[in-house]
């Protein structure tokens, strides 16, 4: 018995009720497929009129039990037990958890899973496969590890492909943009998708990255606290960051808990695993972690040129105001954009006056390293509780000039204006001295520009 949900993540359901409905017309179909049970004498009149009761509207307890029942049916029709085998089984729950409706949906999908996997006598073996292990979620064995080098290329059999093709010379490129997966303790597995359509072109792109939809990691990101985002900004320059890792990831935990981020991450094939190391104080394993490749970078930052897609106009007219230095035009375009985008990154859980602008800054942040990454080094530094945050835009090339940037959110305790609130952010650059590290790569004090930008709610103000 084959089946997939494959299809749930095409279509999109934004409901319970539809997904519900889309999975219990895979089950139909599997029925529909078995039929000609209906004319053998395994099934009694009973049996046969609970075939026909199979449907898009059957009750949640026939739909709980359908894979159970069709197995056993199947095993009196062969005279052996059944191998059932699931492709994207945790597709509906990713889906439900983007479109909120992750606590409707998980009774349904657990008894469903419960039934058919956990407690099925009739069952020989399953085969479930998924980005997210099941064993906490739904109580059943996962077991990854055994086919560690079946879930890709490994590296030997992608080198003699492109010997095969004439591509030799191409080697270090293709490691650089396809390689870097890790299944069990098996690493340097590419992604046979990337590599099937790379021989096939003979050109480089992201293959693998444009069939999924990447809405959950996109979420996760965008509404993710300050701490996800700087992380992200670090992974975009390069660099890698340290985690705990557990790879029983529970759908729940994500939005309270940032490793499980980086667990789903991982799992899903978006971050490849450097090297790890025991913290002797607490007994954690912490992981050293980095954006898989080159194929899932250029996906993050497409990503994230989506988030200003809406504010377009607003946000180019910004960049092109930033570089020629036009304060006015600067601010004008910069409320435009808050406006336009700050529900975009907002979690819907009543966040505060610091923590809601600091979800909209660094997101913008983010796109100003995606847009301006050709022409400057982006770096920034976050005064944890202190609501500032700074960023140093160092230009590749020497003819152009260097920005600081301090954000501020408005403390009513310190600041009786926004005004007030831009001074302070001046003030900090100004005795932090930020330019210094800039004048010592010999960039001039005229060619250094600092703007501070104050927040309060949803107005922003620059200077």
């Amino acid at each position: 018995v084959s089946f997939t949900f494959a299809k749930l993540k095409k279509v999109k359901e934004t409901s319970f009720i539809n997904t519900r409905k889309r999975i219990c017309r895979i089950i139909k179909s599997l029925y529909n497929h078995y039929d000609f049970l209906l004319e053998s004498d395994v099934l009694n009149e009973d049996e046969k009129m609970t075939f026909r009761e199979i449907s898009v509207d059957m009750e949640d307890d026939l739909a709980a039990d359908s894979l159970n029942i069709l197995s056993d049916y199947l095993m009196r029709y062969y005279g052996k037990k059944v191998m059932i085998l699931l492709d994207e089984y945790d597709t509906p729950m990713q889906e439900a958890y983007v479109n909120g409706y992750w606590g409707e949906l998980m009774p349904f999908i657990s008894n469903l899973f419960n039934a058919s996997f956990k407690t099925n006598p009739f069952l020989e073996k399953a085969l479930m496969t998924g980005i997210i292990r099941v064993s906490r979620e739904f109580a059943v064995t996962a077991a990854s590890e055994l086919y560690a080098d079946s879930f890709g290329f490994t590296q030997q059999e992608v080198w003699e492909a492109l010997d095969e093709y004439g591509l030799r010379g191409k080697r270090e490129k293709v490691k650089d943009w396809y390689d870097g997966f890790t299944f069990g303790r098996r690493r340097d597995i590419y992604n046979p998708w990337s590599i099937l359509n790379y021989l096939k072109f003979k050109k480089f792109s992201p293959y693998w990255a444009n069939t999924s939809s990447n809405s959950l990691a996109n979420q996760l990101i965008r509404r993710g606290n300050a701490d996800v985002k700087m992380i992200f900004e670090d992974l975009l320059s390069g660099r890698t960051f340290w985690a705990e890792i557990d790879e029983q990831i529970v759908f729940s935990q994500l939005d309270d808990h940032t490793d499980a981020i980086w667990s789903l991450f991982l799992a899903s094939g978006y971050l490849r695993l450097e090297t790890y190391r025991m913290d002797e104080e607490t007994g954690t394993d912490e992981y050293e972690l980095a954006l898989t490749n080159k194929e899932v970078r250029i996906m993050f930052k497409k990503l994230i040129e989506g988030w200003f897609a809406k504010a377009a106009p607003a946000y180019n007219q910004f960049i092109k105001a930033l570089l020629a230095g036009d304060k006015k035009a600067m601010n004008q375009y910069i409320n435009r954009v808050a406006l336009a985008t700050f529900s975009y990154f907002d979690t819907g859980k009543h966040p505060s006056k610091e923590t809601e602008p600091e979800r909209f800054y660094h997101g913008f942040v983010l796109g100003l390293m995606v847009e301006l990454a050709d022409r400057y080094v982006i770096t920034s530094n976050r005064e944890s509780g202190f609501g500032r945050y700074d960023v140093i835009l160092e230009p590749r090339e020497k003819n152009l000039d260097a920005f600081i940037l301090e954000f501020k959110v408005f403390d009513p305790d310190e600041e009786d204006t926004l005004e007030d609130t831009v001074k302070a952010a001046l003030n900090q650059i100004a005795c932090r001295r930020y330019g210094v590290s800039l004048e010592e790569k010999g960039i001039r004090p005229e060619c250094i520009r600092a703007y501070g930008f104050a927040f309060e709610g949803k107005r922003v103000l620059l200077g």
